[in-house]
């Protein structure tokens, strides 16, 4: 089973591109990288990406189906995310009369906005460092298989409370090889649209060979929409429904980027 935590990891462009080594978790900003950050360009506060009480960027970030990074970019709800990601979905609503994957798909009104039934996004609402609940009582115990079965037990306690909310999901991961455990706590969204997607000749060009080369010359991106009920929950589909407004959106600028600037992926890696 995988475990998907928000990251981030820093760039800076230049003709070689060049990352610092590893990721960064969203509640350990504060001090020497957060400063690091704003060293090469960086305009915001650590608050400004993570903060529980404040609307920030993680709140434009969502988990995207199984796995993916999606990133709202809209006060109506819309969502771009990978063409890889939304493929499966654009599969399913693909026929011989409207083969969406050779032809693309565009929905030119919201009623044109097709439905995915089991997919859904999940948007992190908190996350808290837990290891001294975690490990409470272990040293006490008697063998590994009685340590862990007594972490277990704490887990499924600190979770259950996290999930009082009856739309929140809680998860447990270990972080630093097992040194520090970390709760994640996430609301899900279920109905999602498919919005537009390009021709797979431009979604997928060059496939996997030329997946994670630099640069790539592909137009990989599908375009969904999260809906909610009328009062912004998380609701089933109904064609009742209204798209979700989300806490935070990311607006695009069309100023481009030049040699030097400032830049960072904020996502879900699938491992690290």
């Amino acid at each position: 089973m995988k475990h998907y935590f928000l990251g981030i990891l820093i760039v800076t462009l230049s003709f070689t591109a060049k990352a610092d080594e590893g990721m960064w978790l969203l509640s350990m900003l504060e001090g020497y990288t957060i400063e690091d950050m704003q060293s090469r360009g960086f305009r915001l506060t650590a608050e400004d990406i993570y903060s529980v009480n404040e609307a920030c960027l993680k709140d434009a970030v969502v988990i995207f189906g199984g796995g993916c990074t999606g990133e709202m970019i809209s006060a109506d709800g819309l969502l771009l995310t990978n063409h890889h990601c939304g493929y499966g979905n654009i599969q399913r609503h693909s026929s011989v009369e409207n083969d969406y994957l050779t032809d693309g798909f565009w929905a030119m009104s919201r009623e044109e906005e097709l439905p995915n039934r089991g997919l859904s996004v999940q948007f992190l609402r908190y996350m808290e460092d837990v290891t001294e609940r975690v490990l409470e009582g272990t040293r006490a115990a008697a063998s590994e298989n009685e340590k862990n079965v007594i972490m277990a037990s704490n887990i499924g306690a600190i979770t259950g409370e996290a999930k009082e909310e009856d739309t929140y999901e809680a998860r447990i991961t270990p972080m630093f090889y097992g040194n520090q455990f970390f709760l994640f706590v996430y609301e899900r969204y279920n109905d999602v649209r498919l919005v537009g997607a390009p021709p797979s000749s431009i979604g997928n060009f060059g496939e996997d060979n030329d997946n994670w080369m630099w640069p790539r010359h592909t137009g990989d991106f599908s375009l969904f929409r999260v809906y909610a009920d009328k009062d912004n929950a998380p609701a089933a589909y109904s064609p009742d429904n209204v798209p979700y407004t989300p806490r935070k959106f990311f607006e695009i600028s069309m100023d481009g980027v030049e040699k030097g600037d400032f830049t960072m992926i904020l996502g879900y890696p699938g491992s690290t």
